[in-house]
């Protein structure tokens, strides 16, 4: 069955998106303060005249997977003395594992503000974290739309296997917004720890819908099937990126960040479907 839904409701979100970019290319603004972080008068490192070196690590949303992995390469080749090292997972357990002192991470890509605020209330940035991109949710059902789902109704259906992201995380604090404010009792079969478990189990026919973010839906497009529901517009989520205090390798931190808030940056996300600032 070939595809006729489209995610143009979604990009059209960006009208409303009334959010501008916080930082153009000189990275993050320093948190609480117009130039400089507190107590400090040296701004975010920046590179060098030779350029950064060694190991940046950038622990980011899994709805980033595809975005990241891309500009990650990018990066690398402009900077061949730099390795990015990846990891995606749910904001909220990404988020955990920084204030509790996991592995030493450099750079931390959020989904939504609650989940930096976790990071920035600890005290473990300097800078106010860059709003970079926004997303928004969708449903989907496996390819061809087998149990016939039609809307966010559907949902309240114990006849029908439903997968949600669990709310502790973006996309299911997301979710949980959109049910309340249309008064629609979700009965899911499973809650996942983050999105892309989601888009698995329905694009393997294992539930019959999901909700997902709009570029999961795009990146799975041959093996799901979007539904766009107007009530996207009152949960959209904000991404932000910010280096952090501790990072092992603040110079290439401080890059990586500067290159995600950069044009080209912008075109890759725009191009995978997120929605745009301006």
């Amino acid at each position: 069955m070939r595809k006729t839904r489209r995610l143009g409701m979604v990009r059209a979100l960006a009208a409303s998106a009334g959010v501008l970019l916080l930082a153009a290319l000189a990275g993050c603004a320093p948190a609480g303060g117009p130039a400089t972080p507190s107590g400090s008068a040296d701004p975010m490192p920046s590179p060098t005249e030779t350029g950064p070196t060694g190991t940046v690590t950038v622990y980011a949303a899994a709805s980033l997977t595809e975005t990241f992995t891309q500009l990650a390469e990018e990066f690398e080749a402009d900077h061949p003395g730099v390795t990015v090292t990846l990891n995606f997972g749910g904001s909220s357990t990404l988020a955990e594992q920084i204030v509790t002192g996991g592995a030493p991470v450099d750079v931390f890509a959020s989904a939504n503000d609650t989940t930096m605020r976790t990071v920035v209330d600890a005290g473990l940035v300097e800078w106010t974290p860059a709003t970079f991109t926004r997303n928004a949710l969708v449903i989907v059902t496996p390819e061809g739309n087998p149990a016939g789902i039609t809307g966010l109704k559907d949902f309240a259906d114990p006849k029908l296997k439903i997968a949600l992201c669990d709310e502790e995380v973006p996309c299911g604090a997301a979710a949980a917004k959109i049910f309340e404010q249309t008064d629609i009792v979700p009965k899911p079969d499973t809650l996942e720890s983050d999105v892309k478990t989601v888009l698995t189990k329905v694009s393997l026919g294992e539930v019959d819908a999901g909700l997902v973010y709009a570029t999961d839906a795009k990146s799975a497009a041959l093996e799901v099937d979007p539904i766009e529901f107007p009530e996207a517009l009152d949960a959209v989520n904000n991404y932000g990126i910010v280096p952090l205090k501790a990072a092992p390798n603040p110079e290439a931190a401080a890059a990586f960040t500067e290159f995600i808030l950069t044009a080209r940056g912008v075109e890759v996300f725009e191009e995978a479907g997120f929605l745009s600032l301006t």
